[in-house]
């Protein structure tokens, strides 16, 4: 398994990823005991010199490795005819002790590295580099999760073995299984769906009151980060067996392949999307530095526009989904 273009892709990638992040990682340690902008000496300049370049690498670095995610869910569904007992990405990650813990690593690092590029975005924009200590304490959290990612990935494609009978989703989301999956596959139509609305809905709202009265824009970031949680139980309750239109089918995986209309995909890049913009919009607002008085609320406001408009259209596809669906629940 581990000869696939994809997993080889991947490897490499994190591989690479992980190196240049553990090495900026001691660079960022360096930095925060000896940076001080108020001096003009030998090691200041010298410190700032190298924070342009080390800043650039990593943010092209996350750039490249944000769509990552993707990729290894896309290559575990890809690799689930080579299991038996597989169905969908959820027998290929299952196939060893592996797998999952990668998925997860790599979750939490696509959010991390989606804040970490607003600062430095930010921090670029500034005369002087008022969110340099913010940024580089980030690494410090982001450098280890490119670690754990890099081998987890190893251990999970190293370990893949065909012979081995893997579980389907079924016994993840099943009744039966215990754990959160099965709790939110469990959760009731009557609390799940009402819950998930509001939640949508007043997202929205604080939202729009943001980007037209520039208030409230760190609630706004919460309510972004707390609603992608809430938007996959939501797809895990009610959503795909709408989509799938069997009531006892909660698999979010099964969502990505083209006989139910690969609409996973379609319902997860906005959400994505939005949930991360929406994240940064908050971070943005937070900022208040006389050098980024104007930028930083120019560029929440244009985050806030992107995650508002990609979480209405993910709200507004989740009922498309249910209207169209036959299942009468």
């Amino acid at each position: 398994m581990i000869f696939q273009p994809a997993a080889l892709a991947l490897l490499l990638a994190a591989s690479l990823n992980a190196l240049l992040l553990a090495g900026s990682g001691v660079f960022a340690l360096y930095l925060l005991k000896h940076w001080n902008s108020a001096s003009g000496g030998e090691r200041q300049i010298a410190l700032e010199r190298r924070t342009y370049l080390v800043s650039t690498l990593i943010g092209l670095s996350l750039l490249m490795g944000l769509p990552a995610l993707a990729l290894f869910v896309h290559n575990a569904d890809a690799m689930a005819p080579f299991f038996t007992g597989a169905m969908c990405a959820v027998g290929s990650l299952k196939a060893n002790d592996w797998g999952m813990p990668a998925l997860l690593v790599m979750l939490a690092g696509f959010f991390v590295s989606a804040a970490w590029l607003v600062l430095n975005h930010l921090d670029s924009r500034g005369w002087d580099t008022p969110l340099i200590r913010a940024k580089y304490r980030l690494l410090l959290l982001l450098a280890p999760l490119a670690l754990a990612q890099a081998v987890f990935l190893w251990l999970y494609y190293l370990k893949l073995n065909p012979e081995v009978i893997t579980s389907c989703c079924g016994s993840l989301f099943g009744p039966d299984s215990g754990g959160v999956a099965a709790e939110m596959a469990a959760l009731p139509m009557s609390i799940a769906m009402p819950l998930f609305f509001v939640g949508w809905l007043l997202t929205l709202a604080v939202g729009a009151v943001f980007i037209f009265r520039a208030r409230f824009g760190r609630l706004f970031g919460v309510l972004a980060m707390l609603h992608f949680p809430l938007a996959l139980a939501a797809i895990v309750a009610f959503i795909a067996p709408y989509i799938y239109e069997q009531p006892n089918h909660h698999c979010p995986f099964c969502l990505l392949q083209a006989e139910h209309g690969y609409a996973g995909w379609v319902l997860y890049l906005p959400l994505f999307l939005g949930a991360a913009a929406g994240i940064g919009a908050g971070l943005a607002d937070s900022v208040r530095t006389e050098s980024l008085a104007a930028a930083a609320p120019r560029l929440a406001a244009s985050l806030a526009k992107v995650a508002v408009i990609a979480l209405a259209v993910f709200g507004l596809l989740v009922l498309f989904y249910m209207q169209r669906s036959n299942l009468v629940m």
